[in-house]
């Protein structure tokens, strides 16, 4: 049983010359309050990892901000002593940044709020310390966004996303108005893709504009309850701001638009006017296959001086819109079925330098009328050129 001590025992301690050190009332304020509740996020953190949090660009930004504000705390007398008694981890004994490294002088309010202080707190003075690029962006991006617990339920997502982009299914676009943002849509702002995963109920503001709020989950692990007007302004203020376009599960391109669709460019075929004995004796066969953005006018216009048009004018026998398309891909899709008509012949361009044109092929326009069909109902994978028949026949394996 542990007995408390009395006055008469304090004073037969002090005749034994024990000092009795008198008990006061521990308060802290609210700076120091938050600089402990900052340390001890620390602390948990290593808990859970079983190490000190450290810097590097591929680190969770909450790792990579414990570490500046562990860095700090190390290098500030007041804020070690602070948290000393509690740290039974030894975090205290490490190494602070060194002075060598490149240094900014930094409010006192800056430097508060990596150390967890809020603003308002009172403020201290001659706070200089080391801040890395590295930590910089640590602190930017952990603006007014928390960590996504859940995170694993949307990292496939994200990976799917970026899939479906890498292969075509996808496409990104400028982002042009507050009606593209719904729940289920990707985009990409402050160069981290932004997956809407949930949408409130819609309210009218004050100015009589509609709004609504939004859980929006990063790709770094991190999400935001913004409202949907704040994500409009950011990808408004982000030149890089894009839409992520929905998958095109069926035709790679349309015949007409909808409401949302982005014209993509025109697949071209053309024919030569060229007099060269291989083209003047097969001009009915010989066509050019391209893609292009712009114009096909603008497109073939001062052929005669280009060897891509084997130094000719050209005539241009069939051209197909597209929509929500990669053109770059699709020309390679084109030419890679017909890769077995392929014409193989060799001109002079206007310096006399040997060219072989790349873009032509020994292929009836009723055939490229018929990839164009299978393009677009998504079935041309299925098949390859044949050359012997003159005529698209399906490939046993893809």
């Amino acid at each position: 049983m542990v007995k408390e001590f009395t006055e008469d025992d304090d004073a037969l301690l002090a005749e034994l010359g024990v000092e009795v050190e008198e008990k006061k009332a521990q308060t802290r304020t609210p700076r120091e309050e938050r600089i402990i509740a900052g340390f001890e996020e620390i602390q948990r953190f290593v808990e859970e990892h079983g190490r000190a949090p450290q810097h590097g660009e591929d680190r969770d930004i909450f790792e990579r901000l414990y570490a500046v504000r562990l860095d700090r705390i190390r290098e500030q007398a007041d804020c070690r002593e602070l948290v000393e008694p509690i740290d039974h981890q030894g975090l205290l004994a490490g190494s602070a940044p060194s002075s060598s490294s490149a240094t900014d002088e930094l409010d006192d309010d800056a430097l508060l709020a990596e150390l967890g202080v809020e603003a308002e707190a009172p403020p201290i003075t001659e706070l200089k310390h080391v801040r890395t690029s590295a930590e910089k962006k640590a602190a930017e991006e952990i603006a007014n966004r928390e960590k996504c617990e859940d995170f694993e339920t949307f990292r496939p997502l994200f990976e799917q996303v970026q899939s479906e982009l890498d292969s075509g299914l996808r496409e990104t676009r400028p982002f042009e108005m507050k009606a593209e943002i719904q729940p289920g849509r990707f985009f990409i702002v402050g160069g981290q893709k932004a997956y809407v995963a949930d949408m409130g109920e819609t309210t009218i503001t004050a100015q009589g504009r509609t709004d609504a709020r939004l859980r929006v989950i990063f790709d770094n692990g991190t999400e935001s309850s913004m409202l949907m007007r704040s994500l409009q302004r950011a990808l408004n203020k982000d030149e890089a701001g894009r839409r992520i376009t929905d998958p095109v599960a069926g035709p790679l391109f349309a015949d007409h638009t909808i409401d949302g669709d982005e014209a993509s460019g025109t697949i071209y075929v053309l024919r030569s006017k060229s007099d060269h004995p291989v083209v003047a004796e097969n001009r009915d066969l010989v066509h050019k296959i391209g893609v292009t953005n712009m114009s096909v006018q603008k497109r073939i216009a001062g052929a005669r001086l280009q060897p891509t048009f084997m130094m000719a004018d050209v005539e241009v026998v069939a051209t197909y819109e597209l929509y929500n398309i990669n053109r770059t891909r699709l020309e390679k899709l084109i030419h890679r079925i017909f890769e077995p008509a392929r014409l193989d012949i060799e001109i002079m361009d206007r310096f006399g330098n040997p060219v072989v044109p790349r873009e032509w092929f020994l292929v009836p326009l009723s055939v490229v009328d018929h990839a164009v069909e299978r393009i677009k109902d998504g079935t041309i994978k299925g098949y390859a050129y044949d050359p012997t028949q003159a005529r698209l026949v399906k490939r046993e394996k893809f």
